[in-house]
């Protein structure tokens, strides 16, 4: 009863707040549930899906990949690459504009992948290999670099977290480690400012002068071609709470619907539910190298030893027909995908496992494990890890928090007594891990790299030779000798692929086919 007060509460408070003029004019208004509530807007500062969803509905990028991962103009009319292969020259499409109302220059795009580039580990590697970006003039601009490189036009259609978005130069040229709060960008949906309540509601109205491009809408590519006029994003912590307002009609959309709940939306009238995408998510285990135990080889791999995949997908999935066990640190979406040196999805050898943690040295310092509870897709993971831990010896605090709160945690380099942590756990895209340069689990770059800061020279090393090798088979072997060296060093821990759902109703139309939700389709 409390949960549908409260639901009826943000409902309410979104109807007494004042009507905009162009909400008056609106066709078609939904309202979605997302995974998990949005409270930071700014899609470089975070890496959180929530943002990023948001994201591609404010901000349009230069580069998208298609349905078969290859890169496609969006933003760019058109490019050329120099015979010496070291120069890009990209022309901007005609009548590209802000929502203020200015035009999408060059300066905007230089600032913007300049800022991107420097949270990004394949923004950082395609900066390093860039001599410079300038204008040629408000509409082309050149990308010169000091070697060939294979990467550049897939750094630019990156689909994952951090996305190359473009915004306005004013607005790309803040600090990389400042968030940007006002949201200016190109997208198809203009975000209204003064109605965002963080964690509560963000509204998003249809821009009347995105000009989509006339190829159909695949995956991240094309067209897009908006038929809500008004979209608002309400956040429903409560699995159960958001199905019963998807059947009454209160909303149109969920992100993603409980495992359990999913039977109950078979057969529901104006309710449809059918997996997210072709791709999946994959369950990940991440150590923060930087703090004892973890700052120990032989320790990681004693409990990275304790952990089993089925228990993991048994405990949050149960239904075998919507998990998939894979080892791959590549995914197993991934030409390169292979279950070897991955000891997780095997049943564990407890006993050999408390050997390896009494040979390492291990002291019985404590072990922080970040545990998220209002994303329901993560609620039982951190459990199951420290009941794995705690089996072998370890001494585990697990510590309950919301994935807000878990977000900032993370960057916190200090010791665990000083609000610092050992373990955490997410859920990511399989498209944001296909590939090694891109993948933030094998970033060997240490403090400046991703929460974890796992720092590996021979990582670094391997992930440099994938970028720039051409030849297929050579690209193969490199990324064999990736898997091996990220299991070596236990740069993370797969945790296993999962199908997730979305349940919508006709007023959402037929989305483009995609991993995350893009409200857009190609009619």
């Amino acid at each position: 009863m409390k949960k549908n007060l409260l639901l009826a509460a943000a409902l309410c408070a979104a109807l007494v707040l004042p009507a905009l003029p162009t909400a008056a004019q609106a066709q078609t208004s939904v309202k979605v549930v997302m995974h998990a509530p949005l409270r930071v807007l700014d899609p470089i500062f975070t890496n959180a899906y929530v943002t990023r969803n948001h994201g591609y509905l404010v901000f349009d990028t230069l580069f998208s990949l298609d349905n078969e991962g290859k890169p496609q103009p969006q933003m760019v009319d058109s490019y050329k690459l120099s015979a010496d292969k070291l120069t890009y020259t990209f022309k901007l499409r005609n009548g590209l504009k802000f929502h203020d109302g200015s035009p999408v220059t060059s300066d905007d795009v230089i600032a913007s992948i300049t800022r991107w580039a420097a949270r990004d580990g394949l923004g950082t590697r395609l900066l390093a290999t860039t001599e410079k970006m300038s204008a040629v003039d408000a509409s082309t601009f050149t990308l010169q670099l000091k070697k060939p490189y294979g990467l550049v036009l897939d750094s630019l259609a990156k689909p994952g977290s951090p996305v190359p978005f473009i915004m306005p130069k004013r607005l790309a040229s803040t600090s990389p480690n400042e968030a940007i709060t006002e949201m200016v960008g190109s997208g198809p949906y203009k975000f209204v400012q003064g109605d965002f309540q963080p964690g509560v509601k963000a509204t998003y109205l249809k821009f009347a002068d995105y000009v989509p491009r006339k190829e159909p809408a695949a995956n991240f590519s094309g067209g897009k071609v908006v038929t809500i006029d008004r979209l608002e994003v309400v956040n429903i912590a409560d699995g159960q709470t958001a199905v019963n307002a998807l059947r009454n009609g209160e909303i149109d959309f969920i992100e993603n619907v409980a495992p359990d709940l999913l039977e109950q939306l078979v057969g529901a009238k104006n309710v449809k539910a059918e997996p997210k995408s072709r791709e999946t998510n994959m369950y990940t285990l991440r150590m923060n190298w930087l703090q004892p135990p973890f700052d120990n080889v032989k320790v990681r791999r004693a409990a990275m030893a304790a952990l089993y995949q089925l228990d993991y997908l048994d405990a949050s999935i149960g239904d075998p027909k919507r998990y998939r066990v894979c080892g791959a640190v590549l995914s197993c979406g991934s030409p390169y995908k292979t279950d070897d040196g991955a000891p997780q999805v095997h049943k564990p050898d407890l006993a050999k496992a408390r050997q390896m943690l009494k040979d390492s040295g291990y002291k019985g310092e404590k072990v922080v494990v970040l545990h998220s509870t209002d994303v329901r897709s993560l609620v039982n993971i951190a459990p199951i890890t420290a009941q794995a831990l705690r089996s072998i010896g370890m001494n585990v605090d697990m510590q309950a928090m919301d994935f807000t709160t878990l977000l900032a945690r993370r960057t916190k380099k200090d010791p665990v007594d000083k609000g610092g942590w050992s373990i955490f756990q997410s859920s990511l895209a399989t498209v944001d891990l296909i590939n090694p340069v891109a993948n933030p689990n094998l970033d060997g770059r240490g403090e400046i790299g991703y929460a974890g800061w796992t720092k590996d020279d021979t990582m670094e090393a391997l992930r440099d030779q994938f970028a720039t090798e051409t030849e297929p088979a050579k690209r193969a072997d490199i990324a064999k000798a990736i898997q091996k060296r990220s299991y070596e060093e236990v740069m993370y821990v797969p945790l296993g692929e999962v199908i997730e759902y979305k349940a919508y109703t006709p007023k959402i139309g037929k989305l483009v086919d995609a991993q995350l939700p893009l409200f857009w389709s190609s009619k």
